[in-house]
This record gives structure tokens, C-alpha cells and sequence, in this order.
């Protein structure tokens, strides 16, 4: 299904970087895809790359531009606990080593290796487990971490520790980390020592250090979704392709 979307701006811009700002590709890829004949407005083929779209008018990209631009590699795997997202120290195991052929679910352009620039977006520490999304696709980094990302990150947390009504609102809201205010929380206690959380951020070991500011200790952290990308039933260990509708869904927000 082609990428559609009416241009509700205010100001006339050029579509280049309306593409690049909502987070669809680049301003060279836009570029490319206006030079290919790729992207139309109000039903007209767009010619000039310095073209303005104005409010009011409807953006087309043609199926075969989303096909050029989801060609960068995006995967997912479920991490085990002991697994490092990236940058190992000795002895330690990257978790783009679980990308073999043998734990692939599904199908895949290629098998990647080191030729492939596959960087974790968004970390899960050591100890956690669960969904891992690799991309070398910088528009779906931008999308889920860049600053400006609203995307939810849901995640299953088994805890020691008297859990009170009091502590589930301060998890919620009004909790500071290195001295900056949290984002508000959807925090839920599912059963006696699980809570389910629901962020729209992802600070270094956030859960855990909130966690322990109400004298609980987490003893499983279980990342179930990123977004509208969710782990599903992949097997520990295993990974697959995002498929081109799931990256455009990440893209959305």
C-alpha cells in the first residue's frame, strides 16, 4: 500500500526535508526517489527536488519507493539474559552473534555479518531478556530513540518487595533520575510481583533504578514491545526481518 499523507503544515516546505523531519528517509534518499519519479502530490509526479509542497495537499509515495527504502537491513531477535546488546566487553557475547542462519524465523535477504553496520536500537542490559530490535536503517533509529521518538517500549518486571498502591503512582509519575524528571509511566501490577510498564523513554537501566528508589528489587525485566512491533512467540534466542509494513508503522510512530 503506497504511503500517503495530507501536508497540514502551515508554511509551504520543500519535500525533501518534510520527508526527512516526518521521519521517512533522508534528505538524499528523497532526493533519489523525486529523481526516479517515485513521489507524487495531489496525483502529479514531482520533477524538481526543490519542489514545495503546500498546506492542504496530499503526498504519494509510489510502492516502489517504499521497497527502495526499506532495503537497509532492520532485524529483531529475543536476547536471552547474559547477552550484551552491543560493544562487549571480553568474554562477553554481542547480540548480533545470535544472527545465524540456524536461529533465523522466517526469511532473510542475507545472513548478515561485520559488513553490515547493525546497531541495537534501544539497549537491553545484561540481564534483561526479550525484544532486541538491530537496524542499520538510520530513518528507523531516529524513529524509535531520536529525541523527539514517542514511541512506547512495553515490558513484563518481576520484583522483590512489598508492592503498595503508593509505590505503583510514584512509579507512574514524579520520579527524577540524574537529577531530570521521568516521563509519566503506565504502570500495572498484573499479579503478586509483576508489574507491567509501558515508557516512552529508555534511560540507562531506567526500570531498575526506579525500581530501586521504592525498595524493589527487579529480578526479571522482559521486553515484550517496541512501538507496534511486538516480540510475539520468536524463541529465545532467535531473530527475523521486520517486515516493510512493520518499518513503515516504526516510521509512523
Amino acid at each position: 500500500m503506497a504511503w500517503t499523507r495530507l501536508y497540514d503544515e502551515a508554511e509551504p516546505q520543500r519535500v525533501n526535508r518534510w520527508l526527512a523531519q516526518s521521519g521517512v528517509c533522508s534528505r538524499r534518499e528523497a532526493e533519489a526517489l523525486i529523481a526516479d519519479g517515485l513521489v507524487t502530490i495531489d496525483g502529479q509526479p514531482v520533477a524538481d527536488p526543490g519542489r514545495k509542497i503546500e498546506p492542504g495537499q496530499t503526498l504519494v509515495l509510489a510502492d516502489k519507493a517504499q521497497a527502495q527504502l526499506g532495503s537497509a537491513l532492520t532485524v529483531m531477535v529475543h536476547k536471552p539474559v547474559g547477552v550484551v546488546s552491543s560493544q562487549p566487553e571480553p568474554g562477553q557475547t554481542p547480540a548480533v552473534r545470535l544472527l545465524t542462519a540456524e536461529a533465523l524465523v522466517g526469511d532473510s535477504p542475507l545472513i548478515p555479518t561485520l559488513e553490515n553496520r547493525l546497531a541495537p536500537v534501544g539497549r537491553l542490559d545484561m540481564e534483561s531478556r526479550g525484544l532486541l530490535i538491530l537496524s542499520e536503517d538510520g530513518v528507523v533509529a531516529k524513529a524509535v530513540i531520536g529525541p523527539e521518538s514517542e514511541l512506547e517500549k512495553e515490558y513484563l518486571v518481576r520484583v522483590e518487595g512489598v508492592v503498595t498502591d503508593r509505590k505503583v503512582k510514584t512509579l507512574r509519575w514524579g520520579m527524577q533520575l540524574d537529577r531530570r524528571q521521568l516521563k509519566p509511566a503506565r504502570v500495572k501490577v498484573e499479579e503478586p510481583g509483576l508489574l507491567r510498564f509501558v515508557l516512552k523513554e529508555g534511560r540507562n537501566r531506567q526500570i531498575r533504578r526506579m525500581c530501586e528508589q521504592i525498595d524493589l528489587e527487579v529480578v526479571d525485566l522482559f521486553r515484550i514491545r517496541v512501538g507496534p512491533v511486538l516480540l510475539g512467540d520468536l524463541p529465545e534466542g532467535s531473530w527475523r526481518v521486520l517486515s516493510a509494513e512493520e518499518r513503515a508503522a516504526l516510521i509512523a510512530g
